[in-house]
């Protein structure tokens, strides 16, 4: 990816001076008659592409004193075709560095903004206990690369008196209405892991949250999970990709669930409310959670990630090792920036 970054990057450098160079032996081989001379404005027109403003002064500069050599030669100075073709070249000169000035100013701001977002985000989803319970637990996030398109992704694990209460999920839309719009889900699920008897309470708090702050027709997915002291976990989930579960033996599944609840801000399209169920887990068990940045990744031939074939990766000793060669084996498969943020949120129950 660094490679092929770095190839077009010398391709639109060199591409101003090649094109011109094409236009000069063009005009000198044809003559004056076929009148190529204004396609030197395209010089300075790709210079506009990459680089700043003043790369493309530069150019402009090489690009008028080319305009007037050519026009020397085919006996066109002090004429009107050749003061046309100057003009052409100086025009699109200041168009272009008028257009580079804008873009770097566009890509600072985008850059302020991306960065304000990321440290908010970074704030909210605080690093994780190792430990909890029975349970170790590893986390990664990966950011997407492409600009202003910071996500809605969001996980926590606390550690309540009723056993360790998990949550992972992904608000709809991008920017910092998404990170406002964690940053409440994730207040409320904090306060309700502590407070709540069961997950279903823990929902409806989640669900009145997200009321509040989603508008239209946003909303945000998510499984809740509680794991206790009896061997099993007890999950909700509302829309959200399936888990994964990988087994001492090889056995590795999706944990569907019997009956998917609707996403957080549309629960009152829902009457009959959301269900948990239940699922052994035991010692040596696995249970690996992710957005839909993780499962829609795709590969250059629109491929979506094969998470349930990957699930055996997750065979290091170290769940934090284990997580990583799993990202690993993502961004391989992706071969590309993400176009989505990725979080995993990895479970792994050891016993007492």
């Amino acid at each position: 990816m660094a490679e092929q970054a770095r190839q077009r990057s010398l391709t639109l450098s060199i591409l101003p001076f090649a094109v011109m160079a094409i236009v000069a032996v063009i005009d000198f081989t044809a003559g004056p008659g076929v009148g190529f001379l204004p396609l030197v404005s395209l010089g300075p027109a790709f210079a506009t592409l990459a680089g700043s403003w003043r790369r493309t002064a530069l150019v402009g500069a090489l690009a008028l004193a080319l305009c007037t050599e050519l026009a020397i030669q085919n006996d066109l100075w002090g004429e009107r075709r050749g003061y046309t073709a100057l003009a052409s070249v100086a025009g699109v000169t200041v168009a272009g560095a008028i257009v580079a000035i804008a873009r770097q100013r566009r890509m600072t701001e985008l850059a302020h903004v991306r960065s304000v977002a990321e440290v908010a985000q970074r704030v909210l989803l605080r690093p994780v206990p190792r430990h909890a319970g029975n349970l170790r637990v590893a986390v990664s996030y990966t950011s997407a690369a492409a600009e202003a398109r910071i996500g809605g992704d969001l996980y926590e694990v606390v550690a309540s008196p009723r056993g360790v209460r998990v949550i992972v999920g992904d608000v709809q839309g991008k920017g910092l209405e998404a990170v406002e719009t964690v940053a409440d889900i994730l207040g409320a699920f904090r306060e309700a892991a502590h407070d709540e008897a069961d997950l279903v309470a823990v929902s409806a708090r989640l669900e009145r949250a997200a009321e509040r702050q989603l508008t239209g027709e946003k909303f945000c997915t998510a499984v809740l999970a509680e794991v206790t002291d009896k061997r099993s976990v007890t999950m909700l989930n509302h829309g959200h990709p399936p888990p994964l579960l990988v087994r001492p033996d090889g056995e590795v599944r999706l944990i569907e669930p019997p009956r998917p609840a609707l996403p957080l801000g549309l629960g009152a399209l829902d009457a009959e409310g959301p269900r948990p169920f239940r699922v052994d887990f035991v010692p040596g068990d696995q249970i690996l959670l992710y957005t839909d940045g993780v499962s829609e990744s795709r590969d250059r031939a629109g491929r979506f990630y094969p998470l349930e074939e990957r699930g055996l990766l997750l065979k290091e000793p170290d769940p934090e090792d284990a997580l990583a060669t799993l990202r690993a084996d993502l961004v391989e498969h992706s071969a590309a920036p993400l176009h989505d943020d990725a979080a995993m949120l990895l479970l792994r129950y050891h016993g007492a």
